[in-house]
């Protein structure tokens, strides 16, 4: 009598617990709301899955699960949660599959001690420390790895969609795994050993794109803070222009001064430290282009520190097909690969 009982106690425990996973998989969120909903839709479900099993039993019920338990709960996240399709198929898929652990946890306490209250009991025990381990260590990374991409939620609900027809085929629809069939046998272990596979090529293909994406990422990074600077040391000289600028009437009244008592010496020498000024001050100009001129110029700059003479000449269409952050990049990358003591 307390097997029975315990056993229709684990039978709405495994139907909450793998409710609960696939909502928490598909990314429902924990608003009130919500787990109002998913209540009401649990006690629905327990409802149908008592009322099957006290008129059809307990062997007829499990055949028909998909249809009575799982095709609503994707039914719902789907259509009520607009959830996509294919999410909501891998979150069950993949909360059946995480009912595996608890199962053969009671299955191996039931072994132990010879007692189905044995193996109901520990299997409810193991679903609640089964539910807290998913919630807080696991269901992010599954949650990211399922909005990424339809390709990454495919893999993801790989190995749940072969576990699932492999356990409904061998065990609930027929008992060929339990006759000890060789292919039944080797199945699963050959599943998961081709997935495991195509998820390490799958994986480390995609840590290598993530690391050049990184790597062009820094580089972009590190051309515009130059470029940031550069803008910034022409904004200053430009403000010095100005200013010179505007003192140019004084220059004048000092220059007509020194006419007027014919001090030509005098004239010539301020002329020429006005015009190193002048030039000290002006940027030079190699093309229309701003983001050409402003590399051209950084490495004259840099070229000039260095004592180094150059030559630069520059001819360049009226528009290019790239961005200014892809012309700086490849620009400075191309001189910086080809720069040599004689010329940029």
């Amino acid at each position: 009598m307390l097997a029975t009982v315990l056993g229709l106690i684990r039978f709405g425990f495994s139907l909450i617990f793998g409710l609960a996973v696939s909502v928490m998989f598909a990314g429902i969120g924990p608003t009130r709301k919500n787990r109002f909903t998913i209540a009401v839709f649990c006690m629905i479900l327990i409802f149908v899955q008592t009322v099957t099993w006290w008129f059809l039993g307990l062997e007829l019920t499990s055949k028909l699960y998909p249809l009575i338990i799982h095709l609503p709960v994707i039914i719902i996240l789907s259509l009520y949660y607009k959830r996509p399709w294919l999410i909501s198929v891998v979150s069950v898929l993949s909360a059946y599959l995480c009912c595996q652990a608890p199962r053969w946890f009671g299955f191996l306490a039931g072994s132990l001690f010879g007692s189905k209250v044995a193996d109901h009991t520990v299997y409810i025990a193991t679903v609640f420390l089964a539910y807290y381990f998913l919630k807080r260590y696991v269901v992010g990374s599954v949650r990211e790895l399922m909005e990424k991409s339809s390709k990454s939620c495919l893999l993801l609900g790989g190995v749940p969609l072969f576990y699932y027809l492999f356990d409904y085929i061998t065990t609930i629809y027929t008992d060929v795994l339990y006759q000890g069939a060789e292919w039944a046998v080797q199945f699963m272990p050959s599943i998961i050993s081709i997935f495991y596979f195509v998820f390490v090529i799958l994986y480390y293909s995609e840590t290598l794109k993530q690391a050049n994406l990184q790597r062009e990422q820094d580089m972009l990074d590190a051309q515009f803070r130059q470029a940031q600077r550069e803008f910034a040391s022409l904004r200053q000289m430009q403000q010095i222009a100005a200013t010179y600028r505007h003192d140019m009437r004084h220059h004048f009244t000092l220059l007509q001064s020194m006419a007027s008592e014919e001090r030509i010496d005098d004239i010539r020498e301020y002329l020429q430290a006005a015009r190193s000024d002048i030039d000290a001050i002006t940027p030079v100009r190699y093309c229309e282009n701003e983001t050409v001129n402003l590399i051209l110029s950084s490495f004259a700059a840099k070229a000039n520190q260095a004592g180094i003479m150059i030559a630069i000449d520059t001819k360049l269409p009226g528009s290019l097909p790239f961005s200014d952050t892809e012309l700086c990049s490849l620009l400075s990358n191309a001189l910086e690969t080809r720069y040599t003591p004689a010329e940029v």
